[in-house]
């Protein structure tokens, strides 16, 4: 698929800033980009992406967008790009519909869930004693809360690694090999303690990874770290490694569910996403980024009663 490349100078408009912070950027391998024949070029999609990615992380940030809409849906949490793809299928059905979405990680999305400052949570958090995901945790976690776990998809996850790299990694045990570089996730996200259960069960120390210590905070930062030539391999979805044109050796088949109160589950703009989610044209939409598995889409799958 071609994609529009931006100019140092176009970028920088484009951003609103000058070119000489596009540098600094550069400089500080904060900005996706790459050099054709001496030039700089940025891929408009990615830097979108960037764009979105960088807001994300910031829940204040999210919940002062959100008073200009009302009704709209707040969501935390982990992050994946069919969500992107979802929401933006979704406001061009409906353009009432507005979510503002902060990338978290799985866990810190539960606690503002809990603390009742978002109306959803995004998770994908693997529970090593029973095998499966995000319902021991949402069981223990909201003993006194109504709240049910509404499963979204399946999704593969896996290694991503950069194209530029010439290092073999299939298994968790290359991780550990001398001269791999690692970019990690962080501490909280179900991609991290996805990661620490693996290390564990392998006999690894952290300690013995070269960048465990270095993290992001999305799925798409990760992909964009290994772009930049800095890192040679990441943890993140299939998603990923088709939309960037990475390399990707399977880890895991996950749940990827929605937690959330009770009564938001009835909210209309909940309702929508649950029927859109299960179509047959969103599914033949998102179909070009990897194995994806909508068959339970929209099943609640626990609730509690307090």
């Amino acid at each position: 698929m071609p994609e529009l490349m931006m100019s140092t100078k176009e970028v920088a408009d484009y951003l609103g800033i000058h070119e000489k912070q596009v540098y600094a950027l550069i400089k500080q391998k904060k900005i996706p980009c790459t050099r054709v024949t001496g030039k700089w070029l940025f891929p408009r999609d990615i830097i979108d992406e960037w764009i979105r990615t960088s807001a994300q992380k910031d829940i204040h940030v999210m919940k002062t967008r959100a008073k200009g809409h009302r009704g709209a849906l707040l969501a935390s949490g982990s992050n994946d790009p069919v969500l992107n793809i979802l929401f933006t299928y979704m406001k061009n059905i409906y353009p009432d519909f507005h979510i503002y979405t902060s990338a978290t990680g799985s866990t810190e999305g539960l606690h503002l869930l809990m603390q009742k400052e978002t109306d959803i949570a995004w998770c994908h958090l693997f529970d090593p004693q029973s095998g499966g995901y995000n319902i021991p945790q949402v069981a223990e976690m909201f003993r006194d809360m109504d709240v049910a776990v509404v499963h979204l998809f399946y999704r593969e996850l896996g290694f991503v690694v950069s194209p530029k790299s010439e290092k073999t990694i299939k298994t968790i045990q290359d991780l550990a090999v001398p001269g791999v570089r690692f970019i990690n996730r962080q501490k909280g996200s179900g991609t991290r303690l996805l990661l620490d259960y693996n290390l564990g069960k392998a006999g690894i120390d952290p300690a013995n990874i070269q960048g465990y210590g270095d993290e992001v905070y999305t799925h798409m930062e990760v992909g964009l770290s290994l772009l930049s030539g800095e890192y040679d391999v990441g943890i993140a979805s299939v998603a990923i490694s088709r939309l960037l044109g990475l390399k990707f050796a399977p880890l895991v088949r996950e749940s990827f569910d929605m937690v959330l109160l009770q009564k938001t589950f009835f909210d209309k703009w909940v309702q929508a996403l649950i029927e859109v989610l299960g179509t047959e044209q969103f599914r033949k939409k998102v179909e070009p980024l990897g194995s994806y598995d909508f068959t339970e889409a929209g099943k609640i799958i626990y609730s509690s009663t307090s």
